[in-house]
């Protein structure tokens, strides 16, 4: 059977290891890295446990998608005197248990001594890993695992393809690692291997940042949507042409090591696994730990929701849970990959055709549901992504995703059993309740687009021009030195400090009764039928999916927080415009109601031509 080594062992130098070690290691001593000639040290005698995230293996997986059959740790050694054996978990494990039987002495000294682990594999286990028992300081490189294939690796010919809009500090990072670790690594994956970066903003030095197998490519702003499906292009078109393409958002932090692990694994899947989409998990940014999805999917009332509870990736049950994780047959009707990390097969994409022309914002779940794929995740496949709730944007949040998803669903039936009328109606509605007029205009700018039928959003440069348009009609906030300037010359608003609000009280709500419940539903908080006018204020988050009900009742004015960005604004309670709202509203839904049956038509007609080389190529000025 041929050898196949598939995953180095990870340690890294950089403040995400350093916060969080327990990714790669979990030890009772430190492990540092000896600045003289760059190899670690396990800095004295202790119990050092490689079965974690990034180097554990995940045996599980690799038996039920791959063609490997048996598995083996290399790793070289020098220092005192230590035992390295392989560990093992099942499904219940909290602990990995080491395998006596496996375990190799070596005695002190100052040469390199290499050792050679066969683990032990039973029909329970579902990570495998190693430890080292060590007497006293341990050097260690060249770790790896190799794994005994029934066939020959595949040939596989990989693009990194990454859309950036004004992100250098992430994306210039990102290269960067790419060159040195992957390009530069005289890998297999080096000869086989192409980075396309989209520069949307036309921001990048291309005459310093090309280089052998990187190329930053200048364009419009197309969008997520554009970037990606113009890297696509390119994948497909290269030479020699691509066989799989990874779409990887541009405000992550990356390990190269992951890139290179989709390679292998890409490498020897089994041919009946073959055309499965690789999804890579999103990890937070701000806690590198936490897993916070990694494949999605669509909710009944048209919610983008994660399949998987959040995860912390430093302990060994989660990391079991993450692997043996099936979704529910409610889940597998309409799954998605996120485009934070999600590898794609080129023949998916000659099969299915190119992503709609969106901007942002549901085009990677459309993709996903449309190409029906098998989705792989593994533990150790991951970029950290900055959290959601960090970046609320209206214009993404109410125009995008009330007018894309009905693009999608009405052009490739995308998420049948998901509401997507239901899902505006409930965006103004909060929005309503909440004094939002601004942005629940913004929800019914969204809906009306959609109304105008393929026609608007194929025009060229209309994606992006609307996407403006909503960045300019959204909520104006305020910094909070502005915001307290302002408060401070509202009767309604005294005593309002900004000083003496904390993340307890703008998040905290309060109960009501049933009737109190009941009054609020009928009136949307005092705006109809019965009208009132309000007394006092309250302090909530920004975020409109947020439904402080409690807090909000009977207020004359809220004052909104994303302390995330230290900005804010103060909204008053308006009948007279949310009377006219809401008569927009009811008229919109009366024409979707005449015209659903043709707009349906029209869209579905105007698949081929929005899904076609022939349209983006045009779209994107490539021709």
């Amino acid at each position: 059977m041929p050898s196949f080594t598939f995953a180095n062992i990870l340690l890294e130098s950089n403040p995400r290891s350093e916060n969080y070690p327990g990714l790669y290691c979990r030890a009772d001593r430190a492990l540092s890295l000896n600045p003289q000639d760059g190899f670690w040290m396990l800095t004295g005698a202790g119990t050092f446990d490689f079965t974690t995230y990034f180097n554990s293996l995940s045996v599980m997986k690799l038996l039920k998608y791959t063609t490997a059959k048996a598995f083996r740790l290399h790793i070289e050694l020098r220092g005192s005197a230590c035992t390295i054996m392989q560990t093992t978990t099942d499904q219940f494990s909290k602990e990995s248990v080491p395998v006596e039987e496996t375990a190799v002495h070596l005695d002190a000294g100052d040469d390199w001594q290499s050792v050679d682990v066969d683990f032990r594999i039973t029909d329970t286990t579902v990570l495998a890993g190693f430890v080292i028992e060590t007497e006293g300081a341990v050097e260690l490189r060249n770790g790896y695992y190799e794994l005994e294939l029934s066939d020959d690796p595949h040939d596989v010919e990989l693009v990194l393809a990454t859309t950036t809009f004004k992100k250098e500090g992430f994306v210039t990072g990102n290269i960067e690692l790419v060159r040195r670790n992957i390009v530069e690594s005289g890998e297999d994956i080096a000869d086989h291997f192409n980075m396309y970066v989209m520069d949307n903003g036309r921001t990048l030095d291309k005459e310093i940042l090309d280089s052998d197998r990187i190329t930053i490519v200048p364009e419009g702003n197309v969008g997520g949507a554009g970037g990606f499906t113009r890297g696509m292009i390119m994948a497909l078109e290269q030479n020699p042409p691509a066989t799989h393409v990874i779409l990887m958002d541009d405000d992550v932090a990356i390990s190269p090591e992951s890139i290179k692990r989709t390679y292998n694994l890409l490498r020897i899947l089994k041919p009946e696994h073959g055309y499965s989409m690789i999804s890579g998990a999103m990890l937070n940014y701000r806690i590198g730990e936490d897993q916070c999805e990694d494949t999605g999917y669509m909710g009944p009332r048209g919610d983008f929701l994660p399949c998987k509870p959040m995860l912390r990736m430093t302990l060994l049950d989660d990391l079991i849970y993450n692997e043996m994780f099936e979704p529910s047959e409610d889940m597998r009707t309409a799954l998605y990959a996120g485009w934070w990390y999600c590898c794609i097969p080129t023949d998916m994409i000659r099969k299915n055709g190119l992503p709609l022309p969106v901007f942002v914002r549901s085009d990677d779940t459309e993709y996903g549901w449309r190409c029906k794929p098998e989705f792989i995740t593994m533990n150790s496949l991951c970029i950290w992504h900055m959290p959601f709730q960090e970046k609320y944007d209206a214009a993404v949040e109410r125009y995008q995703t009330t007018r894309n998803p009905l693009i999608s669903q009405f052009t490739t039936g995308f998420a049948p059993e998901s509401d997507f009328i239901y899902a505006m109606h409930n965006k103004l509605r909060l929005e309503l309740k909440k004094f939002g007029y601004t942005n629940a205009e913004l929800v019914l700018d969204g809906f009306e687009d959609f109304l105008k039928g393929p026609r608007f959003i194929e025009q060229k440069g209309m994606a992006e021009r609307t996407f403006l348009a909503a960045n300019r009609n959204k909520e104006k906030l305020m910094t909070f030195e502005e915001l307290q300037k302002v408060a401070e010359r509202d009767p309604v608003l005294k005593g309002f400090d900004i000083r003496k609000i904390d993340r307890q009280l703008i998040d905290e709500d309060s109960p009501r009764t049933y009737t109190e419940r009941l009054v609020d539903y009928v009136t949307d908080n005092g705006q109809r039928y019965i009208r009132t006018s309000g007394d006092g204020y309250a302090v909530i988050p920004l975020m409109g999916w947020v439904y402080p009900a409690g807090a909000i009742r009977g207020k004359q004015k809220l004052v909104v927080l994303d302390w995330y960005a230290r900005k804010g604004a103060i909204r008053t309670k308006d009948a007279e415009r949310y009377r006219a709202i809401r008569k927009r509203y009811l008229r919109d839904m009366r024409y979707y109601r005449a015209h659903a049956a043709r707009l349906r038509e029209e869209y579905a007609a105007a698949r081929d031509k929005l899904t076609s080389i022939e349209f983006w190529k045009d779209y994107l000025d490539m021709n």
